[in-house]
């Protein structure tokens, strides 16, 4: 079973204990500079009241760049079946 680490990430100025996998250190440290560098931009460019808004603002631009991902991934894939369907019918008709 693997070690787990304790680190501390810091996400709009405050601290949040964490245990968690080695393995997850670099992607964690990483999603918190970059949710910390977007709360710098929407406070740099917006007028916000708050950090509540800035952070409901930050989950909203991820999770659509999430969702907007996962759609053209599928698109994608589809795009990708379409082609290997038509290859399978040109390889048979050719048969």
């Amino acid at each position: 079973m693997s070690e787990k680490l304790k680190i501390k990430i810091s996400i709009a100025d405050r601290i949040y204990p964490l245990t968690i996998d080695p393995k997850q250190e670099q992607a964690l440290r990483a999603a918190s500079k970059k949710i910390d560098e977007t709360i710098k931009q929407f406070e740099e460019n917006y007028a916000v009241r708050d950090k509540q808004d800035v952070l409901a603002m930050c989950a909203l631009q991820f999770a659509s760049q999430s969702e907007q991902t996962g759609l053209n991934t599928l698109h994608e894939s589809k795009a990708n079946k379409d082609k290997l369907d038509e290859l399978n019918r040109l390889i048979d008709n050719f048969i």
